[in-house]
């Protein structure tokens, strides 16, 4: 790697690869050479996520100036309303901002382990030059590819509000995430949470989700059926369980109208399954009742009734446990031979094995700690006994 001494040279030759040409203008130059006022552009460039440059600072390129005059022929041409663009550019700048810190990370693990690479300032640029036009063609690959999934989507019910639409959310998180920072290093941190990010991207994926967004230890999704959304939780329950790197997961899933915003989720559903994430027990999947009404019926599915429970926002909630059907015996006997096993406490419909699943209004309405459950301090509070309650005989 250079020495600091030659850090500015090597930004310099990076940045004329990079931005495609050297810094020539300001800010005043490059509104009145795309024809744009000065206080828009102003706003579209801090919405973009970067800083305020003075009005003589010499910064920017002439792909900068192209483009401003693209932007600006989108919003004249009607494709982005001119009461949104500010909101749209502040999207692509935070997602794009995100995609360019990994792609940076990337470059300097390869620079650094391999010594060839990286012996000098010319090589590095050389490097960047080669590598830059093959990222733009993946990312222009992978772009067209989601714009083709969600463009079918959209055209397949053209009467459909695509900002505001029934879908399935799910929230699956890791338990236990905090206590496990403190007992890990940064290198096995970090191999948890690709494993946990891999594999929830592989299920989501395989089952037509969508992964909205990962949150640390918590992945949200969304499903277009109730069918779909059931399947991601429990593959990816079950998956995560049989990876012994991995600590175990609870999830959440409800159903009903949300309100899609520049790749991110919002409304009452949401902020429903993020809640029965958090009184759900390691291993569980809790839905609410719209979710639980829609499963019904299907016999891929099984679902036990939970009682009632308090959350912020929400009060005497009913979840219900969503687990694979189990096979159940079939014939004339199997009425007789469940009535049996329930006479001699053979089941666990309400077992003390299960102290949750007694019926609903045999339980009073415990108050369960918000979100993660955490102290104020921020640690993870261990699940009290207080509010279970034993079986009656």
């Amino acid at each position: 790697m250079p020495e600091d001494a030659d850090t500015s040279a090597l930004q310099q030759r990076l940045e004329r690869i990079l931005l495609g040409g050297k810094r020539k203008y300001t800010r005043l130059e490059v509104a009145a050479k795309a024809g744009v006022p000065e206080d828009r552009s102003r706003r579209l460039w801090r919405a973009l996520g970067f800083a305020t440059v003075g009005d003589d600072e010499v910064v920017f390129t002439d792909a900068d100036v192209d483009a401003m005059r693209i932007a600006d022929q989108l919003v004249q041409s009607g494709l982005v309303e001119p009461s949104v663009e500010v909101s749209v550019t502040r999207a692509l700048g935070q997602h794009l901002s995100r995609l360019a810190e990994w792609q940076v990370h990337m470059l300097w693990t390869l620079i650094t382990e391999n010594a060839a690479d990286g012996a000098d300032e010319r090589q590095i640029a050389r490097l960047v030059d080669r590598v830059l036009p093959e990222l733009e063609q993946v990312q222009n690959f992978v772009w067209r590819r989601h714009l083709a999934a969600y463009a079918g989507r959209a055209l397949a019910a053209p009467d459909e509000d695509l900002e505001a639409r029934t879908e399935v959310v799910g929230f699956v998180d890791m338990v236990g995430y905090t206590r496990l920072t403190r007992q890990i290093d940064d290198t096995e941190l970090s191999d948890v949470l690709e494993r946990f990010e891999a594999l929830a991207t592989e299920v989501i994926a395989e089952h037509r989700g969508r992964v909205v967004k990962m949150i640390g230890d918590e992945v949200l999704f969304v499903a277009d059926s109730a069918a779909d959304g059931a399947e991601i939780a429990l593959a990816l329950t079950e998956r995560t369980a049989e990876d012994d790197g991995l600590p175990a997961v609870r999830a959440g899933l409800a159903s009903g109208r949300i309100l899609s915003r520049f790749g991110d989720v919002y409304g009452s559903v949401v902020n429903l399954a993020s809640r029965l994430t958090s009184v759900a027990r390691p291993g569980t999947i809790l839905v609410d009742k719209e979710l639980a009404a829609e499963l019904d019926g299907d016999d891929r599915f099984e679902l036990r009734s939970r009682r009632p429970v308090s959350v912020r926002g929400y009060h005497r909630l009913r979840p219900s446990a969503l687990r694979r059907a189990s096979a159940r015996p079939a014939g004339k006997f199997a009425s007789s031979q469940h009535l049996a096993a329930e006479m001699l406490g053979l089941t666990d419909d309400a077992g003390p094995g299960n102290p949750e699943d007694v019926p609903g209004d045999a339980a009073a309405a415990p108050q369960v700690p918000d979100a993660e459950a955490k102290t104020p301090s921020g640690e993870e509070r261990s699940p009290t006994p207080s509010g279970r309650r034993r079986r009656r005989r």
